[in-house]
């Protein structure tokens, strides 16, 4: 008898984009259709199991082992670069991790300077890189007026359509990286569980097919 696969993923468009995907490369997912309140749904031939959880804590249940594969954005996985295998780009989910502030910011001057975000990691990587000392503020909510009411000069944060930035006075002063779903797979799991390797295959030969919507 087959192993069962575990998959968490997060409720919303992930979660959308993932079953329509699965269901392009042939597993029949209606039993996710009609969901209510529930987190945990499994398949009734219990080929499959999917755990709905917060977008962070995919890549806790797959580094310890609960989930055997997770569908989760770029984003999470810069933060949190360890203890699974990154196997699949998934091409859905797609925004990008930029650099934005008011019109009067001049990312070209020479003071140390504030930068507001969610993502502590990503904006300290960032400005390592470019070889220059900031001070990261981090911040759990919207991080858009930080700039406009001097709690930072500038912000990192997940761009999509730029609405929100331009909402509240802000530009877009240097993209740092493309953000978008994708598939991790935690390390023993893939060993122990032959059923995953062709779980994956058949997923990358969609996604091999499927048009990029963003470069």
């Amino acid at each position: 008898m087959a192993e069962q696969i575990t998959i968490a993923l997060t409720k919303g468009r992930i979660e959308k984009d993932t079953v329509r995907l699965l269901e392009k490369a042939g597993f029949d997912l209606s039993f996710m259709a009609d969901k209510g309140r529930n987190l945990i749904f499994e398949s009734p031939d219990r080929k499959f199991r999917f755990l709905l959880v917060k977008a962070p804590d995919v890549t806790t249940y797959v580094r310890h082992g609960v989930a055997d594969i997770g569908v989760v954005g770029k984003d999470v996985l810069m933060e949190h670069p360890t203890g699974y295998l990154e196997m699949l780009d998934l091409n859905f989910g797609l925004c990008k991790f930029s650099l934005a502030s008011t019109e009067d910011y001049n990312p070209n001057d020479h003071k140390r300077k504030r930068i507001a975000t969610k993502y502590p990691t990503v904006a300290t990587d960032f400005f390592n890189r470019k070889g220059e000392d900031v001070e990261i503020i981090s911040i759990q909510g919207s991080v858009e007026i930080a700039p406009v009411i001097g709690l930072a000069d500038a912000i990192v944060d997940i761009v999509e359509t730029g609405n929100t930035l331009v909402a509240n006075g802000l530009k877009v002063y240097e993209d740092i990286c493309r953000i978008s779903a994708r598939l991790i797979v935690n390390k023993a799991a893939l060993k122990n569980n032959p059923e995953l390797m062709s779980f994956i295959r058949r997923i990358e030969a969609i996604v091999g097919n499927e048009e990029v919507a963003f470069k």
